[in-house]
């Protein structure tokens, strides 16, 4: 019977990198990796959620690699995924890495700590010191891009050890540094997003060193994290230090469609549902998850709409009874620490998990009256 309680999962060390198991669609199972300054003893767990019985399943693998600063699962092959991470050198200095992995074959919930399968190292030192992340392509399991310092570079993980096949850097004043960036699902994947400090670049692959589109001081402070909408092709959610979340028509980058203030404090996540896209998640160091409906930007939208045609306009609507307006739907205050990452689950679009500093994953679920007033 589905269940609103939430479930969760206490990990021995901290924890900051959380990914879905993107290529599992049956299943709901997350991967998280761990932070432990002792740089052997780090793990990667792997969580699976029992839909009927609202219990969990769990299976821990060795990364004795190096503390986990970002994990992304591959979109192809649920057994693969990458991690950037944090090592010492020859001379004990701390250096970032990144790898590719698999997990082994075999059943979960062993209560023995396996050993992952190293498919290769992702080799970003020539190109930098800070590596932030490495992104899997939405729709090709045999690319990802890294973001180091000021660079941004396409990898082709076919070979058995990967090879950098494009360069995109930024020029500008003073010595800029990428915080992270994404892709846009859209256009066939040709854009890579970037963020450095409060500004948002887009960039094509296919001219790499030149910008397609920027929105400059988005917000006011550091921007931490961006997302797409999947299904509606031009907008895009950004979330910063400055306690807001906003959503954004590149093609008009000038004003933010919405802002909202829903935090105290740093919004480090935010995340759009790929199937019910009024949905979007947002986490902060208030230690705080929060679940908005926000339908005026979505593919379905009540009210306020944003078409699809060359210019971005607004229109007025009637929302018809028993539809959510814009406005929040859900806070969770399962966490005790700041709550790093939020995921939308890859196999059920009405659960998602969040993952503090302390350990703790949380599992929750959208409430049944709002999930109802969606599907009505």
């Amino acid at each position: 019977m589905e269940c609103d309680n939430p479930v969760i999962y206490g990990l021995e060390f901290q924890t900051r990198a959380l990914s879905a198991q993107n290529a599992e669609t049956d299943i709901v199972r997350f991967l998280v990796g761990t932070q432990s300054m002792k740089l052997n003893s780090n793990q990667v767990h792997l969580v699976e959620l029992n839909d009927e019985t609202n219990k969990i399943r769990t299976q821990v693998y060795n990364h004795n690699v190096g503390e986990i600063w970002s994990l992304q699962a591959s979109p192809m092959d649920p057994s693969q995924f990458i991690t950037s991470y944090s090592s010492l050198n020859d001379e004990g200095m701390c250096v970032m890495k990144g790898a590719l992995w698999k997990l082994p074959d075999g059943d979960i919930d062993t209560n023995n700590i396996e050993k992952l399968n190293k498919l290769g190292d992702i080799d970003t030192t020539p190109y930098g010191n800070e590596l932030k992340t490495i992104v899997y392509h939405p729709i090709e399991g045999d690319k990802a891009v890294s973001v180091v310092d000021n660079k941004f570079i396409l990898w082709n993980l076919n070979e058995a050890c990967p090879q950098a096949s494009t360069v995109g850097t930024l020029m500008t004043k003073g010595q800029p540094r990428f915080t992270t960036g994404k892709w846009n699902p859209h256009n066939n994947c040709n854009q890579f997003v970037t963020l450095n400090d409060n500004h948002v670049r887009g960039w094509d692959l296919r001219s790499p060193n030149e910008e397609s589109w920027s929105i400059l001081s988005a917000h006011s402070q550091v921007i931490r994290d961006l997302d797409f909408n999947a299904n509606k092709q031009y907008i895009l959610s950004t979330c910063g230090d400055d306690c807001y979340m906003k959503f954004w028509d590149i093609r008009n980058p000038t004003e933010a469609i919405i802002s909202r203030m829903e935090h105290s404090h740093w919004v480090w996540s935010i995340k759009i549902n790929r199937f019910h896209d009024q949905l979007v998640l947002t986490s902060s160091s208030d230690s705080r998850v929060i679940l908005c409906s926000i339908p005026s930007v979505s593919s379905e939208p009540y009210c306020q709409t944003v078409n699809d045609d060359d210019t971005a306009t607004i229109e007025e609507s009637t929302t018809p009874p028993n539809k959510l307006d814009d406005g929040v739907i859900g806070k969770y205050e399962e966490h005790e620490d700041s709550v790093y990452a939020v995921e939308w689950s890859s196999a059920d679009p009405w659960t998602f998990a969040s993952l503090s500093y302390d350990g703790r994953l949380v599992i929750n679920k959208v409430p049944r009256k709002y999930k109802y007033k969606i599907l009505l």
